[in-house]
């Protein structure tokens, strides 16, 4: 028998987010948001990292829902990507049986490294422990890339859209589709 070899691997995984976690999961939210939203939305229009970060370590402490869950993708103990999933809000759904993923997000400088796959696949498993059904996701309209990813994960467009007023002022609209899979 020959030598063992073997090649590195990079020190990746997923887990359910700390209350500790949250100014590295506000950072990547916030400059994963200046991305999606580039040309939408004004970048002074964005919450400041410190707002973020205290509603982040807020919803952490004490989640509303025991189903109401976040999880983060790390590389070594680095926060690079984010999930987060809880009941569907929508009236067409069923908070029992539908789950919804709110935010799923890959820090823009990690994406194409497994991240987004390794974090999507938790959070489906996520969901099915949580005894949901079915999951939806609101995506930005312009968002090609996410439903590029999404689709090729099994996910499809349900017909249902909606447009965002995202600052209040009826100025900055935001175009969004919905896209499901059964879990």
């Amino acid at each position: 028998m020959g030598p063992v070899t073997s090649s590195p691997t990079a020190d990746v995984s997923v887990r359910v987010a700390w209350a500790d976690d949250a100014p590295a999961i506000a950072d990547l939210q916030l400059r994963t948001w200046q991305r999606t939203y580039a040309g939408v939305l004004p970048a002074d229009a964005l919450p400041d990292v410190e707002a973020v970060t205290e509603a982040w370590r807020g919803s952490l402490a004490r989640p509303s829902d025991a189903r109401h869950r976040a999880l983060v993708a790390l590389e070594r103990n680095r926060v690079v990507g984010l999930a987060v999933t809880g009941p569907a809000g929508d009236p067409d759904c069923d908070p029992v049986a539908d789950a919804e993923l709110a935010e799923l997000a890959v820090d823009p400088d990690e994406q194409r490294r497994g991240h987004g796959s390794r974090l999507l696949q938790a959070a489906v498993d996520t969901m099915r422990a949580d005894r949901f059904q079915r999951a939806v996701l609101w995506s930005v309209a312009s968002d090609d890339a996410l439903r590029a990813f999404l689709t090729g994960a099994g996910w499809a467009p349900d017909t249902a859209h909606r447009e965002l007023d995202l600052d209040g002022s009826g100025q900055v609209r935001v175009k969004q589709v919905r896209l499901h899979t059964v879990l």
